[in-house]
């Protein structure tokens, strides 16, 4: 990075500053611990303190609910399809 490009950086309000690759690396870290990164992630997705870190809080959120919405349709298909194997004949094959 030239120091032109340090100064440009050192002159944004923080509010508009850059993270660095292990800010991303840690949040990651962060927001996968239970239940406190659930918090962190729900507070960070609607604070304003850091836009960068907002946006990263929000697609991780995105992220995390279309992990969920396709576990909850796995587990659905799963369970229907154990159910509708205990309904047929034990000679038939499920399509």
């Amino acid at each position: 990075m030239t120091d032109f490009e340090k100064r440009e950086i050192a002159s944004l309000p923080p509010k508009y500053r850059p993270m660095g690759a292990w800010s991303y690396f840690g949040y990651t870290i962060l927001f996968g611990i239970p239940l406190i990164g659930l918090i962190c992630l729900i507070v960070f997705s609607l604070s304003d303190n850091n836009i960068n870190r907002r946006s990263f809080a929000r697609s991780f959120f995105c992220v995390l609910i279309i992990a969920l919405v396709i576990t909850a349709v796995t587990l659905a298909l799963s369970g229907g399809l154990a159910a509708l194997g205990s309904i047929l004949p034990s000679g038939s094959a499920a399509v």
